[in-house]
């Protein structure tokens, strides 16, 4: 699940910091695809498909049908509706059959190696996992549709792009994946009930632990967690991680470089969730993700770490005059990147190899990640897309607390890859992030066995290992 500001020009010491990254790799594919792709070169044809041109790149033949596969969760499944009356408005005689579940994995991966769907939105709880999608060949390389011209904008899909968007979609040095939403994560509070009580909301660990007593003696907890899926009390700790002992530290952890868990910074940023723990400031009980949302929303927490989907999610159930505000991770004193902000693109599509009709499924995602298609994302889901100026015209507080957040950020996006890399370091580390904040474990012995875990990864010969360079 993942939010960008509404005024990229806020970004721009950000843009060139995150693009660095995929320069290389879309400098090497304009030069021999760009042309072809995004001007108006003659049309081509072969025998399976029509004609190719601007307006159908992939040469998408009329009478074909397409199935797409939506994950139905936070964000929900009527962005994908709208979608289709894009697609459909420049492609009438394309058949759109379109579904949604939340069970991706045990409904789609069993028909990769047979009869794929042509489109899948691989996301939530019960996700394929990436790098074995991609080390088995199950998922189509997409570097041709960066290059394709956008779909009603000006050059390339890829400049239509948000900051790190395609470097989220890349490994082994093509782009396999395509995120259509934009997320910031962060402690989510109600503003309205601030202002009542007057509290400041804190910025440093050290201002929430004194707010803390203030807010159990409200009757609330002062935090509450989805104790349920491990990713997501990993997201706080990881963003603690980058900040307290910098990108380098986080860029060691996803490359397997030894001892990097036990580099400066890392227990220190891990030892005030320790304590909130300790201290009892957590909101009892093995909620799930839904259920610690509706219990922050009941007012029986004060501040939850979730990410920019939870405005949507938690429509229905929104009090009134609940002010939903978020802010960032907090930090220590003495962090080296106090103000970097974790947010990335988000809720991926992929193409099966043996899907029957690759070239409507590309030219599908053309229209998801269309103005029109990422304007109604912006519009349904109150999160923003990964194609710029989605937001543009959405008028909602949420989105705008993450949008100030964003411009007041620094100059990189903590961004984390060895989940991506790595099924089972993914899964030890969701593990012993549920066990850390359940209280069975100390943050030293959270970093030891991150290590131990990093560690029978890197000595295992029979994982291809992955490289991050930024």
């Amino acid at each position: 699940m993942s939010i960008t500001p509404e005024n990229l020009g806020d970004l721009s010491r950000r843009t060139l910091l995150r693009l660095a990254g995929a320069a290389g790799l879309l400098a090497t594919l304009a030069a021999g695809l760009l042309s072809a792709c995004a001007g108006s070169e003659p049309s081509k044809s072969d025998d399976t498909g029509a004609a190719k041109s601007k307006d159908n790149p992939f040469g998408v033949k009329d009478g074909s049908a397409v199935k797409v596969v939506i994950f139905n969760g936070g964000l929900g499944d009527q962005w994908a509706k709208e979608d289709k009356v894009v697609f459909n408005a420049k492609h009438p005689n394309i058949t759109v059959n379109m579904s949604s579940t939340q069970k991706i994995k045990t409904e789609e991966q069993p028909k990769m190696a047979t009869q794929p769907s042509d489109l899948v939105m691989n996301s939530g709880a019960d996700m394929m996992d990436r790098s074995t999608l991609i080390n088995e060949g199950a998922i189509e390389p997409l570097d041709d549709l960066l290059t394709a011209p956008a779909w009603d904008s000006e050059g390339t899909v890829a400049d239509s792009l948000l900051p790190g968007t395609v470097g989220d979609g890349t490994q082994n040095g093509k782009f396999y994946v395509v995120n259509v939403a934009y997320t910031v994560w962060g402690n989510w509070y109600n503003a309205a009930l601030f202002k009542k009580e007057g509290w400041q909301a804190p910025t440093t660990w050290d201002e929430f632990f004194a707010l803390a007593p203030k807010i159990k003696a409200k009757g609330m907890a002062p935090y509450v967690h989805d104790a349920v899926h491990g990713y997501y009390p990993r997201w706080g700790l990881m963003a603690s991680i980058w900040k307290t002992a910098g990108k380098q530290v986080v860029v060691d952890i996803d490359n397997l470089k030894e001892n990097a868990w036990k580099a400066d910074g890392v227990l220190k940023a891990l030892e005030p969730w320790e304590k909130l723990v300790k201290d009892r400031l957590l909101l009892p009980g093995k909620l799930d993700h839904t259920q610690s949302q509706q219990a922050w929303l009941d007012g029986k927490a004060a501040f939850i770490q979730v990410g920019t989907w939870l405005k949507n999610e938690m429509s229905a159930t929104i009090p009134p005059g609940f002010e939903l505000t978020l802010s960032d991770y907090w930090s220590n004193a003495d962090d080296k990147a106090p103000k970097d902000v974790f947010a990335a693109s988000g809720e991926g599509f992929v193409v099966p190899s043996k899907a029957p009709n690759k070239e409507a499924a590309k030219e599908f995602l053309r229209a998801i990640l269309s103005k029109a298609g990422s304007a109604k994302f912006a519009e349904l889901t109150k999160s923003l897309a990964s194609t710029k100026g989605s937001g543009d015209n959405v008028q909602d507080s949420a989105l705008a607390s993450a949008n100030t957040l964003m411009k007041n950020g620094g100059s990189e996006l903590i961004s984390v890859k060895f989940q991506d890399f790595y099924a089972d370091l993914d899964k030890e580390s969701q593990n012993l992030s549920e066990e850390l904040m359940a209280g069975r474990l100390t943050a030293q012995q959270f970093v030891d066995k991150m290590q131990a875990a990093a560690d029978k990864v890197a000595k295992d010969s029979s994982i291809k290992k992955q490289t991050r360079t930024a």
